[in-house]
């Protein structure tokens, strides 16, 4: 696509500790939901893109998976998609939460990704809404120990407070470039990865810490009818037959009610009626099983 020369483009990575807004912001920029949302720790396990675009700018932002010590090959794979993204972007944002004190994990960040990137950083200080404005001066100071960021925005990411300024920054830092994406498209990721977020949303939402992190969603049809119906299949893979038993819950309710709030999410998503049919699959260790976070979506060049 053909653009004038003052059209400002580029790439953007979200950067933070688990479970500090990452996702949130990124559903708020883009008016959509493109990366589930949970209060579990380590939900976001991709590379998430979602396309800001405007008149005079389009900013590909990145929601990398929480830094963290990886424990399982599927630890592992999240772990370098956060720091490949570094090499793909022309600023970071490092996000942090307003109401947590800055601990271990954040001097982990500082170490092993904010102190390898010659990127421009801006600390963006999440959850503003939570704490009281005299409070701000001395969170930004705890974060700012040794490192020099290009600015500093206070934000809540999800009431939407001061984002547009925000995004008013970072397109003035963007270099002047092609726009990447059409006007409509929010994400590069296909529907099916979409869709298969949006259903781990919901068993993250109602299973809560019971089996989270073991559990993939395979989409593995989906099929328009002639009358414009969407028949989605798709199996809810766990590692043990007692977290099969928790998701489907008794009388096969709770998996009836994960269905339904996918469902209507997936049908805001494509914009058409949906019939969903979900199974709940029990495979061993499959977050150890390089050829299985594979079949799940889960890829990376090491692989």
């Amino acid at each position: 696509m053909t653009v004038s020369n003052s059209y400002h483009s580029g790439f953007v990575a979200l950067i933070g500790r688990p479970n500090v807004g990452k996702s949130t912001l990124l559903n708020q920029v883009i008016g959509q939901k493109v990366a589930i949302m949970s209060d579990v720790a380590q939900t976001t396990r991709n590379k998430i893109q979602g396309v800001y675009t405007t008149k005079n700018a389009q900013i590909v932002f990145i929601d990398t998976p929480g830094v963290h010590k990886p424990k399982t090959k599927l630890g592992d794979f999240m772990e370098r998609s956060t720091y490949s993204a570094l090499d793909e972007v022309d600023a970071v944002l490092y996000i942090v939460s307003a109401v947590d004190k800055r601990g271990m994990g954040d001097q982990f960040i500082v170490d092993h990704v904010l102190n390898k990137t010659k990127k421009p950083i801006y600390l963006v200080v999440n959850k503003i809404d939570a704490v009281h404005p005299n409070d701000l001066p001395a969170i930004v100071e705890s974060y700012s120990q040794g490192l020099k960021f290009a600015d500093v925005v206070p934000i809540s990411a999800l009431n939407g407070n001061n984002v547009d300024h925000l995004l008013d920054t970072l397109v003035s830092a963007m270099p002047e470039g092609p726009q990447y994406y059409p006007d409509d498209q929010v994400s590069d990721h296909p529907e099916r990865f979409v869709i298969a977020e949006i259903i781990r949303e919901k068993v993250f939402k109602l299973t809560r810490q019971e089996v989270p992190h073991s559990v993939a969603v395979d989409v593995t049809s989906v099929k328009t009818k002639d009358n414009g119906q969407v028949h989605i299949s798709a199996n809810i893979v766990v590692e043990r037959p007692g977290q099969k038993g928790i998701i489907i819950g008794k009388g096969g309710q709770k998996l009836k009610k994960i269905g339904i709030l996918a469902r209507q999410d997936i049908e805001a998503l494509l914009g058409s009626h949906v019939f969903l049919q979900l199974w709940v699959k029990v495979v061993p260790d499959w977050r150890d099983k390089s050829s299985l976070l594979k079949e799940y979506g889960y890829r990376n060049n090491d692989y």
